[in-house]
């Protein structure tokens, strides 16, 4: 009979420790990634750029948000090779500190009227900075909750990193919603932007209170001690698992339905040019809305993937989302805040967590522990650089006064989200594997009355008495 494996006690503790760590720094992390979002939607075209010609400002401005993600893959690569060498623990603290100075530095920023071009200049700077820093943040947390868990839980344990995520985007534009409302459009506009970013100084006291006290994973942990850790992790993960990092380059494209939800959706509903009329703050609401829903649908959809695999969700949330991105963006067209509501719950709240739920279990699974941060952070990374330009793309062939703009921008979401479909189509699949097994094409799966017996066992242990989940 299969039995628990031994490191299970130690999991029970250590699981729930790291789990809480990577919720809480991705909230923080991505607290600051999305309030930049949320600004170069609302309020940068305005202030950051000349006044003169509307269309412009709305494509410049969304571009510098798609500029963190130019970044992002120099970020995979330096952050990646430091945490598959000196630890998960080491370069999550390190993203905390990178990304909390540089969202405080941008609070600090000159506007275009006072000095001229110097000012996206520096505002392009701290967002390069800010890419830079969470490129290491999803698959430093995935990889640290995931090495934690035990077995036949991966996916549930290692959802709660999307989780924070996803509540770092709410607290975004929960920040904003009160400025928004309450402050009159010149304050606003002048001064009160800036208030978000500043508070950004507690994310750098908070994460590393929390990240300090975090042990070291037990896989990576093994790796130093048999003296496994590779010199250049990078390379070792290409020569072993490029066709796997291509896998996951062609999912990461799935970025594109956040894009048109919180980015392009935003500018095409509030931005003057684009003449739809919705005010700031009733528009903020919508994405939190959809966020609010995803926050209890993430760990739903992580347990699904410990007894179903993780491809189903992945294939159905893709090409669910891509087709209901084409309602949304006919709900803000329409200027029907009810639709546009419904539309971006059903889309972001729910279908989509099919997949964002699942990739911060399903991608490191996909590559062994010696190269596993690497492999992960750069082929993300370089999958959600090509959705980033999608919001400047998106404005140039649908800019204001086009006609049809769900269509055409609907038509290129719903395009990417098939490719990504079929990039999980032609992975193997993982849940079943052990950890010393992962990343290995060849490994065979733990048979299924196996794994659910042990998966029961590792419940049962967590819950003390109940063996269900």
């Amino acid at each position: 009979m299969a039995s628990v494996p031994k490191q299970a006690s130690h999991d029970k503790g250590q699981a729930k420790k790291a789990t809480l760590s990577g919720w809480i720094g991705s909230v923080l992390e991505y607290y600051d990634f999305f309030i930049y979002a949320t600004a170069a939607s609302l309020i940068f075209p305005q202030i950051f750029f000349p006044k003169g010609d509307p269309k412009t400002a709305i494509i410049a401005s969304l571009a510098t948000y798609g500029v963190g993600y130019v970044a992002r893959p120099i970020g995979a690569f330096v952050l990646g090779h430091w945490g598959d060498t000196r630890g998960r623990k080491h370069v999550l603290v390190l993203c905390m500190f990178l990304m909390g100075f540089s969202t405080v530095a941008v609070g600090l920023l000159p506007t275009y009227d006072q000095v001229g071009m110097l000012a996206p200049v520096l505002l392009v700077l701290m967002r390069l900075i800010q890419g830079f820093a969470v490129a290491g943040e999803i698959s430093g947390a995935s990889s640290m909750i995931m090495e934690h868990a035990p077995f036949g839980r991966r996916g549930y344990f290692a959802s709660f990193t999307l989780q924070g995520v996803q509540f770092g985007q709410i607290l975004a534009a929960a920040v904003f919603l009160p400025l928004a409302h309450y402050m009159p459009e010149d304050d606003f506009n002048s001064w009160g932007w800036r208030i978000p970013f500043l508070l950004s100084f507690a994310v750098i006291v908070v994460g590393f209170l929390i990240r300090r006290n975090v042990d070291e994973t037990p896989a990576f942990a093994k790796e130093s001690i048999d003296g496994k850790v590779p010199k250049a992790p990078m390379v070792q993960a290409v020569q072993e698992n490029w066709r796997d990092m291509l896998r996951v380059v062609c999912m990461a494209l799935m970025n594109v339905i956040p894009v048109v939800a919180t980015i392009f959706g935003a500018a095409y509903a509030v931005q003057p040019g684009y003449g739809i009329g919705f005010s700031k703050d009733v528009y903020l609401w919508i994405p939190v809305l959809g966020n609010i829903v995803a926050v209890f649908v993430i760990p739903f959809v992580g347990r699904l993937t410990d007894r179903i695999g993780r491809k189903p969700p992945i294939v159905v949330g893709a090409i669910g989302s891509g087709l209901l991105s084409f309602g949304y963006l006919y709900a803000i067209s329409i200027s029907n805040v009810p639709l546009a509501v419904l539309m971006s719950v059903l889309m972001w709240g729910i279908v989509y967590q099919g997949y964002n739920a699942v990739f911060p279990s399903f991608y490191p699974e996909l590559f062994p522990t010696r190269t596993r941060v690497s492999a992960m952070a750069i082929s993300q990374n370089l999958g959600t650089l090509v959705t980033a330009m999608l919001p400047a793309v998106f404005a140039t062939v649908a800019p204001p006064g086009t006609d049809n703009i769900p269509m055409t921008v609907g038509a290129i979401a719903f395009g990417v989200t098939i490719v990504a479909a079929l990039a999980a189509l032609s992975s193997r699949e993982t849940f079943r594997v052990r950890m010393e097994d992962l990343g290995n094409p060849a490994a065979v799966p733990v048979p299924k009355a196996e794994y659910d017996h042990l998966r029961e066992q590792s419940i049962a242990a967590a819950t003390g008495s109940r063996a269900t989940a």
